[in-house]
């Protein structure tokens, strides 16, 4: 049985850094900036033997409807909601504020039952502050450092008696290992990168069937990377929704670095990236460096040209000058598969999955070894290697080592006299015979060793 918290409070208090203390990991950006969480976040969290799934949530403030802010405080609402107990952090440094009073009548309201957690109570001065939270008439306040792990004791002790006893069948499932037909059910890792402003969001909602992540035409609305659950036609994808990724030279501000660093974080962490491009403005420079980094991580790419809905001409002569700009402005990714759509409309969200899906096979493949040998026999015979230094290279043989993506090992003579010319020809070699489009190929040299080396000819 799950047990769900919901942490709240104003903004600023330590919400996001007791979310990444109980779930092991820096999930969530904190900073001494307040409103840095914008969206819900939830997490596997573990304190001592009590396993239960956590949410961060947008600092509870007053906004004008329909604002941003406003917005913020709605998707709180959903996860108190959602939630079958609350945190209520609090300052302890600064003690109870107007703010804090007005906020506890709403986690009151709730009806549902709520620790209150005096957070940042390190130091000698910090009871007076905690101690005013008594006022809060929501039980003792139980004092915590999230930052140090000082008072996870006492947290532990007043979790436990609320949550249930934990399901013996629960624990046995967890310890047992998982079959292989489970592990390919497991969901697939996605994420969706892009430029600021590109429709990530709104996407996502769209795929969601509800309005989960916040969206404004406002440019960097998202901050965090959000992951959620999607099931789409019986298959199950983990989407992370990350930052937009502007240019290094105009990130100034401390918090948009760390937005971008966890949006590169999401990158290393997914199985198949959707590079999100504007259909007005496609192929930018930025664009085609976030496709460069994706294919340095080797990860499974599918370029997605979002509000396909304003373009005029969308017949299947626009369609095919999508493809020739991909593979003209990503020699490195030829083949990419790439889909029109539309998030806001829901306009080829069918098509984007499915490439999800089959970039995904591809990047999983493996190719027989009589087939590779074949290939590469074939490959030799129609375009020999180059002499250098007028000597020919002889490359021996190719194995593939992995997929994920697919890598391989070409043993030869010389490895560092094979041009990189003659490796590009091999690569989109493979891809076409092996139906490889799109997916990063590696093929690392190395050098045959030489049985005769050994037997050195001796001075006479």
């Amino acid at each position: 049985m799950s047990f769900t918290i919901a942490i709240i409070g104003r903004p600023n208090v330590g919400k996001s850094t007791l979310f990444n203390r109980l779930v092991g990991q820096k999930l969530a950006l904190v900073d001494d900036l307040p409103g840095v969480t914008r969206d819900r976040r939830e997490g596997e969290a573990r304190l001592g033997d009590l396993r239960f799934t956590i949410i961060d949530t947008a600092g509870l403030d007053e906004g004008a409807r329909g604002s941003l802010t406003a917005r913020m405080q709605e998707q709180t609402e959903t996860a108190i909601a959602q939630a079958d107990a609350l945190f209520f952090v609090i300052d302890a440094r600064i003690g109870l504020t107007p703010t804090d009073r007005a906020f506890a009548d709403f986690a009151r309201k709730a009806n549902k039952p709520v620790l209150l957690v005096a957070n940042k109570s390190e130091g000698k001065h910090v009871d007076a502050g905690a101690m005013e939270a008594f006022a809060l008439g929501l039980g003792d306040p139980i004092q915590i450092s999230a930052e140090h792990g000082e008072g996870m004791g006492e947290l532990y002790d007043a979790l436990a008696t609320l949550m249930p006893e934990p399901d013996d069948e629960d624990e046995d499932e967890d310890d047992a290992e998982l079959s292989e037909e489970e592990a390919a059910r497991r969901p697939i890792r996605v994420a969706i990168v892009g430029r600021p402003n590109a429709g990530k969001s709104t996407l996502i909602n769209h795929l969601l069937g509800e309005e989960r992540l916040l969206t404004s035409p406002e440019a960097g609305t998202t901050r965090d990377s959000i992951a959620v659950e999607i099931n789409w036609k019986g298959r199950e994808f983990r989407v992370f929704d990350t930052a937009g990724l502007r240019r290094r030279s105009r990130i100034e501000e401390k918090l948009e670095k760390l937005s971008v660093a966890d949006a590169l974080r999401a990158v290393r962490f997914a199985e198949v990236v959707v590079l999100m491009m504007d259909s007005q403005n496609r192929f930018e420079e930025q664009d085609l460096r976030i496709a460069d980094l994706i294919e340095r991580e080797g990860r499974a790419v599918v370029l997605a040209v979002n509000k396909w809905d304003l373009m005029e001409t969308k017949g299947g002569g626009a369609i095919s000058g999508l493809r020739r700009d991909a593979d003209h402005w990503l020699p490195q990714l030829k083949g990419v598969p790439i889909v029109a759509v539309s998030g806001l409309m829901g306009e080829g969200i069918d098509r984007l999955m499915q490439a999800i899906q089959d970039a995904y096979a591809i990047w999983n493949r493996r190719v027989p070894t009589s087939a590779l040998n074949r290939w590469f026999e074939q490959a030799i015979q129609a375009n020999p290697p180059p002499a250098v230094s007028g000597r020919r290279l002889k490359l021996n043989y190719i194995t593939q080592t992995k997929a994920r993506p697919p890598s391989f090992v070409l043993f030869c003579s010389r490895a560092d006299a094979v041009p990189q010319s003659y490796l590009r020809y091999l690569t989109n070699s493979m891809r076409e015979t092996f139906e490889l489009p799109g997916t990063p190929v590696r093929i690392t040299l190395r050098e045959k060793a030489n049985p005769f080396a050994h037997k050195r000819k001796r001075p006479s």
